[in-house]
């Protein structure tokens, strides 16, 4: 697929470490980069790819921007756009290989997103070819988990998010996703956190905790 061009806040200093972040359904890169720009390190660049617009199944078809197609909310029942995944996934990793290749080694790199894009930061994280320094997943999931090997994943960092009043991306789904992640994953550094009454969105304290986690995954 075809990529906008991102939107990129750069390092206030030196820079040192990168982290990426893709939005959720719908939204572009434009919709997280102000909010994120205002809790990064300043060693830190921050890079917010937009989707290309893409037909969308359960919109009636509808084109808007999407990282992959969504055919159903039931995450169980097996019909997800595996390929469209995939190639998503190529293209996060083809700009991760850009950032090394510029000198911020995949420890410096953090990965993160919401909804749609978490899903797709996982998958990423825990397939490709690069071990990051950490994931943040806000109201996600991880797709097309039959297809994954578990003994051959990448174990970084995870911070996984989730509200417990989220009737998009259901609570119960995220606590499934963080179960899978700590029996079949068996990550060594994985936190959930849960948010009382936070439908699908973000609020204060889980911006704290995300720039926690920043700080602490790249000081």
């Amino acid at each position: 697929m075809s990529l906008i061009p991102p939107v990129i806040i750069p390092a206030a200093v030196k820079h040192t470490a990168t982290i990426f972040f893709l939005h959720g359904l719908g939204d572009t890169g434009h919709g997280w980069a102000s909010d994120l720009a205002d809790i990064k390190p300043p060693h830190a660049k921050l890079i917010c790819p937009t989707a290309p617009e893409a037909p969308v199944t359960i919109n009636m078809g509808f084109e808007m921007p999407s990282w992959f197609d969504i055919r159903s909310l039931d995450k169980n029942d097996g019909n997800e756009d595996e390929q469209g995944v995939k190639n998503a996934s190529q293209d996060i990793v083809k700009m991760i290989d850009d950032e090394i290749k510029a000198g911020i080694p995949a420890d410096r790199i953090l990965l993160g997103g919401f909804s749609q894009g978490a899903a797709l930061s996982l998958y990423t994280g825990l397939t490709g070819p690069h071990s990051l320094a950490g994931l943040v997943i806000l109201s996600g999931y991880l797709p097309v988990r039959k297809t994954i090997s578990w003994d051959k994943i990448n174990k970084p960092p995870v911070l996984q998010c989730h509200g417990d009043a989220d009737t998009v991306v259901h609570y119960e789904v995220g606590v499934g996703t963080s179960k899978m992640l700590q029996e079949l994953g068996k990550l060594p550094n994985f936190t959930f956190k849960t948010y009382e009454n936070l439908q699908h969105s973000s609020s204060p304290r889980e911006m704290r905790d995300v720039q926690n986690f920043i700080k602490e995954k790249l000081p």
